[in-house]
């Protein structure tokens, strides 16, 4: 008997009979609130068919952007076809873990679940027929300890041992994923000292945003493990790239890709609906930038030098731009989807991944028409080319992120007018915080000086 099973459970039955089956201890519900932290309480075996049923109540007015104490009951409806045992936790007694859907007394469900507006979202996409596929690519680091950014390796991009000494780390990260039925393509060390990424096989959205949840605690567990700290910070030292999240996503519809066309005019392979899908992506780009990057270090990432994209284009192989349409497999119609450049992997994959479908069928609706891609190196364009071409930045800071956003209809439709505030206000609070710091910086440039 495998010590991990793959479970493809249906319904509380199934859950109820693996749980037997394999003396499960206890089972962990899991949730993020509205900046995609995980929550997480544990129910012993006992409770789970009154779980299924009843769903299990907590206060949700400690919760990050949930709700006021005055409304403050909530409660977690468990997800059958999420069970898995946890890959992490010895088998003797093992615990296994369901994502949860959260709801109002009522049974109505909750507006300021995340993982509830990212279902919404994809309900209007099939609604309109299409399914959403996502594949992301979540950079981490390894270092020494969780106090300072102590580097574990001095090597680069696609170095192999002994200059990559995290690779029997990123090794049992591998084993540990697939021991949840988390399919990986492959793993590689990137470009900084200590910087690590592990791409995952492209999936549904809303299992891929569960998926990423998943991986960032593997991630971070398998570390420790192995006597070190992982981080999804975005840019934790000067001086070196910082951590990104390449989205790669396709819309199908019917089992076939949408944005495939063997007969593309422009010879880009691309539909006409994948066109303006990234039409979409690029013209509400400014207003996606506070959700797929929400974190005041995001924008030391976001700067020119460091193969973050900082500018609103997009390209088939040039990696300075915002959008890329990959072709490592030109021609083939599983393998054709954009890939967004610009998110970090600290952000919350389901709001992350509605807003990018939010503007993506935006631009399908509205027929917005896709400019000429630029295959230059913006990086090596000065301003006034730039302008010349048109070609706009990305927001430089978390307030000003949010200040887009705070103009955009089309991602308040996306989450709902209560995620949507909550979430400014947050980030609004976390810049306040910020500015307000006197910085080891400003005491070695100033100090002396003034």
């Amino acid at each position: 008997m495998d010590e991990y099973p793959i479970f493809n459970c249906k319904n509380a039955d199934d859950v109820i009979k693996a749980v037997k089956d394999y003396n499960i201890s206890f089972v962990q519900f899991w949730f993020v609130d509205v900046l995609g932290t995980l929550k997480s309480f544990q129910v012993t075996p006992s409770e789970l068919e009154a779980a299924f049923e009843e769903g299990m109540g907590f206060d949700g007015s400690s919760i990050e952007g949930f709700c006021r104490i005055h409304e403050s009951d909530m409660i977690a409806f468990p997800d059958a076809s999420s069970f898995q045992m946890v890959s992490w936790r010895p088998t003797d007694r093992p615990v296994a873990r369901m994502f949860c859907d959260i709801v109002r007394p009522d049974g109505v469900p909750y507006d300021g679940d995340s993982r509830y507006a990212l279902k919404r979202m994809l309900s209007k996409a099939a609604e309109k027929g299409y399914t959403m596929y996502v594949g992301p690519e979540l950079e981490f680091f390894l270092f020494e300890n969780d106090r300072t950014p102590s580097y574990t390796d001095l090597g680069g991009y696609f170095d192999a041992p002994p200059l990559d000494l995290g690779n029997d780390i990123r090794r049992d990260i591998i084993f540990s994923l697939k021991r949840m039925g988390i399919n990986v393509e492959y793993s590689h060390h990137e470009v900084a000292p200590s910087q690590h990424e592990i791409d995952l096989r492209y999936d549904e959205a809303l299992k891929m945003a569960d998926t990423a949840i998943t991986y960032k605690v593997i991630v971070k567990e398998i570390a420790r493990k192995h006597g070190c700290y992982a981080t999804f910070m975005p840019k934790p030292v000067l001086g070196i790239n910082g951590s990104g999240m390449h989205v790669h996503q396709s819309l199908f519809k019917n089992g076939r890709n949408v944005f495939f066309d063997a007969h593309d005019k422009d010879g880009f392979n691309l539909s006409p609906e994948g066109k303006s899908y990234i039409a979409g992506i690029l013209k509400h780009a400014k207003e996606l930038t506070a959700i797929c990057n929400q974190w005041v270090n995001s924008y030391k990432r976001l700067v020119p030098g460091y193969e973050a994209p900082v500018y609103i284009a997009w390209a088939r192989r040039n990696r300075s731009s915002l959008v890329r349409v990959p072709m490592y497999k030109p021609g083939k119609e599983a393998a054709t989807r954009i890939e967004l450049r610009s998110p970090d992997p600290a952000c919350n994959s389901y709001l992350a991944y509605a807003a990018m479908l939010a503007a993506g069928l935006k631009g399908i609706e509205k027929n917005y028409v896709l400019e000429a891609p630029v295959e230059e190196d913006i990086f090596k364009m000065d301003a006034a080319e730039r302008e010349k071409r048109g070609i706009d930045n990305l927001p430089g800071s978390l307030i000003e992120a949010v200040g887009c956003l705070a103009k955009s209809d089309v991602i308040r439709e996306a989450l709902g007018d209560h995620i949507f505030e909550k979430f400014i206000d947050n980030k609004k609070i976390e810049w306040d915080q910020y500015r307000i710091q006197v910085t080891d910086y400003e005491i070695k440039r100033y100090f002396p000086l003034l």
